[in-house]
């Protein structure tokens, strides 16, 4: 029986492949681009697999494959790209484009701190729309801002080392817990019924609630296992803290060893805790930096749980606010899933080095 072609085999250079790995890296812009360089690499990497298996795989059908398979094989990666679209040529040079972007960075209008689309628009002789295109283009967004705290502590390079490792490498025959408090969780209720959401309109709330008391959280995230130990508390002490890590020391197994990743508050300095920890030799301590409390694992959870449970959350008492932090205790450790640490110590701190350097070298 006679057979179609077959498939144009595809041997790509490192320089090929380092750009296509690039463009397969794009996580929200030019997302077509995006896949064709995966269509290759996947060609390229498998070059026995068929179409029809590849378009699977890639969530993509088996002519799209074949189309950007023969496109590369005939023009190398130019022939990813997307041909001149019919129409009129842009008006907008590359002058103009970096004069917009100049005047973005570099200088500020005389009504407030930032620009806006209008303010440069009028700026720059070019339309709304035109500049928006632009700051799309170059990920402008002069109307967002966000804040960032530089720790000051002197041991920071080697406490990032010491919790980096557990995260990345926890020891045998030992337990590492992220502890941490969310404290003076509110129990509130809106001052009128919630409106559910319907078709075309959002669940709303009024603006302004009542608060029914507080209630304090403490917690150790299993690094490996992704389970919690929970306890609330009505108060904020050294006392509760014992407490818990009372808690603590009945859940988990008595030959193992406990690593605790603990911050610098003052309630787990106590001569009463430290006490209770001289009498536990299995239980050793870690401190997180000053100002560097996403070191702590147990910070992603509480801010799952407040996305989750918290922010829409209706508590008519604190009561009913701790059975639902002990029922979302419950489903975490029935669903457990870690939360996995991926940077390395020396990342982190090359990172925290570029970041001080552009800041402080910075005419701002």
């Amino acid at each position: 029986m006679a057979q179609g072609p077959q498939p144009a085999e595809i041997a790509l250079t490192s320089a090929e492949r380092t750009a296509l790995e690039r463009y397969a890296r794009r996580p929200k812009t030019a997302q077509a681009l995006a896949l064709r360089a995966r269509i290759v690499l996947a060609c390229a990497d498998r070059p026995t697999a068929s179409h029809g298996a590849l378009a699977a795989e890639l969530h993509t059908t088996r002519q799209t494959v074949g189309k950007w398979r023969a496109r590369f094989a005939t023009q190398r990666l130019e022939g990813l790209l997307d041909e001149p679209r019919v129409g009129a040529p842009g008006t907008i040079t590359d002058a103009q484009i970096d004069e917009v972007v100049r005047q973005t960075l570099e200088t500020t209008p005389p009504d407030g701190p930032h620009w806006s689309t209008r303010g440069m628009a009028a700026r720059v002789g070019l339309s709304q729309t035109a500049v928006s295109r632009i700051w799309r283009a170059v990920a402008l967004q002069p109307h967002r801002a966000e804040t960032f705290t530089l720790s000051t502590d002197p041991q920071f390079v080697e406490q990032v080392r010491d919790i980096v490792g557990l995260d990345l490498d926890p020891p045998d025959r030992a337990l590492v817990l992220a502890v941490d408090e969310k404290t003076q969780i509110p129990a509130r209720a809106p001052t009128a019924p919630v409106v559910p959401m319907h078709p075309g309109q959002l669940e709303r709330h009024t603006h302004d609630y009542v608060r029914h008391g507080t209630t304090d959280l403490f917690a150790a995230l299993d690094v490996r296992a992704g389970t919690v130990i929970g306890e609330t508390h009505r108060r904020h002490r050294s006392t509760e803290f014992r407490h818990f890590l009372d808690a603590i020391d009945q859940h988990t197994p008595a030959a193992l060893d406990v690593h605790l990743i603990l911050d610098n508050s003052s309630i787990h300095k106590t001569p009463l805790i430290q006490r209770w920890l001289a009498k536990r030799p299995r239980f050793h301590v870690h401190v997180t930096p000053t100002s560097a409390s996403w070191l702590n694992l147990v910070e992603g959870w509480f801010s799952v749980l407040q996305r989750r449970e918290l922010t829409r959350g209706v508590h008519r008492s604190t009561s009913a606010l701790e059975q639902t932090l002990r029922r979302y205790i419950a489903e975490t450790n029935a669903h457990a899933k870690p939360f996995v640490w991926t940077k390395t110590a020396d990342q982190i701190l090359d990172t925290v080095r570029r970041y001080c350097q552009r800041t402080f070298h910075s005419d701002h």
